[in-house]
């Protein structure tokens, strides 16, 4: 009954930008953290940026200073703002939202992921 949609991946030369969207739906299930995660060939999946209820964030080394995690609470949905990107920064880009549902609190849901493919 939750879901949650990624999209903005896309092909893109190194040190372009890209913006990726996610969105959580229903708007009964009350968004308090969301977060992009992402995964590489052969690599495991890694935290990229979080975003919790009061606006605080968190981002993996590999990316301070170039994304930017951001939220529009009326819309229930979550950015990421991906600036001068890297051939390693190519992956599938999963949005995780994290709340409260049908009385229940902790709930966590995961996107499908969209692609971000960063040419050399």
């Amino acid at each position: 009954q939750v879901q949650v949609v990624e999209s903005g991946g896309g092909l893109v030369h190194a040190g372009g930008s890209l913006r990726l969207s996610c969105a959580a739906s229903p708007t009964v299930f009350r968004v308090k953290a969301m977060g992009w995660y992402r995964q590489a060939p052969g690599k495991q999946r890694e935290l990229v940026a979080t975003i919790r209820s009061g606006s605080d964030t968190t981002y993996a080394d590999a990316v301070k200073g170039r994304f930017i995690i951001s939220r529009d609470i009326a819309k229930n949905t979550a950015f990421l703002q991906m600036n001068n990107l890297k051939p390693e920064d190519s992956a599938i880009y999963y949005c995780s939202a994290r709340g409260d549902f049908g009385g229940i609190s902790g709930l966590e849901y995961w996107g499908q992921g969209t692609q971000v493919t960063v040419s050399s």
